[in-house]
């Protein structure tokens, strides 16, 4: 009966030893979207995706003239010059087509990889800030995927990740 209590008194002993683990949660989704750097990044490549768009609908608009042009000049040609100039048009058309799909494959891919590197930067910064204030664990929740289902509202470091975030790229 003694073993039996000096046991149950040494368990008790050793939880309360123990330390208590600090744990938070984020919305990723939440955290990413209203970061500065990220919607300062969005806003440079709405303006690049304007520009890109007025050009190719102005190159559209030319090559379109000058296929209008070609129908009317067509019927004083030859069938040979007409068939030869089709056969220009057609390949100038295929070549406009390939350099727009390059520029905006290489505009997604400059956007990709700026928002790649916001991710890290904010991974790192969730990561610094659990350690600087003495954080277990710190878990992501997102509407696609989820590691928390559930979380009181002082553990939900969300509002305070963003307001960390933001001030700490202020001073950059």
């Amino acid at each position: 009966m003694k073993n039996l209590s000096l046991i149950i008194l040494m368990a008790l002993f050793l939880a309360a030893c123990q330390q208590q683990q600090k744990i938070g949660f984020i919305d990723n989704g939440k955290v990413i979207n209203e970061y500065q750097e990220k919607i300062d990044i969005e806003a440079k490549y709405k303006i690049k995706e304007d520009a890109f768009t007025k050009r190719t609908d102005s190159i559209g608009q030319a090559f379109q003239l000058e296929a209008q042009d070609f129908q009317v000049k067509s019927k004083t040609m030859s069938a040979s010059k007409a068939q030869a100039k089709y056969e220009e048009l057609g390949q100038k058309q295929q070549l406009l087509q390939q350099q727009i799909q390059f520029e905006q494959q290489q505009i997604q891919q400059a956007f990709g990889t700026e928002i790649d590197s916001v991710i890290a930067k904010v991974k790192a910064f969730v990561k610094d800030y659990g350690s600087k204030n003495g954080y277990t664990f710190i878990l992501g929740t997102s509407n696609a995927s989820s590691s928390v289902m559930y979380g009181t509202e002082e553990n939900d470091l969300t509002d305070e990740i963003i307001k960390a975030l933001n001030e700490d790229f202020k001073k950059e």
